[in-house]
């Protein structure tokens, strides 16, 4: 088991055959964590905010289509609206 050296500002060398088992290259992310007295790095992948948005709204389905046509979406976009214009005209209402 190899081990490495805590510098001045805290940084460590990860050794080339552990970066190699997992597969971490220059520039990639890592998580650090600690567990139970021990501090773990997990490399991680970084989603635009808006595709991990919308990558949320799909898994709690919140999404419409697919459409085979663009005359098909902008129905079902048509019938959204009126739907949200509905709900708007019942809360003021009551």
């Amino acid at each position: 088991m190899p081990y490495v050296t805590v510098k001045n500002k805290f940084q460590v060398v990860i050794p080339a055959r552990v970066r190699a088992q997992v597969g971490i290259k220059v520039g990639d992310l890592l998580e650090a964590k600690a567990v139970r007295g021990k501090v773990t790095l997990a490399p991680k992948s970084v989603i635009d905010k808006g595709i991990a948005e919308s990558l949320e709204d799909f898994r709690n389905g919140r999404y419409y289509g697919p459409f085979n046509t663009a005359e098909e979406m902008a129905a079902s976009l048509r019938a959204n609206v009126r739907k949200l214009r509905a709900r708007r005209r019942n809360r003021s209402r009551g």
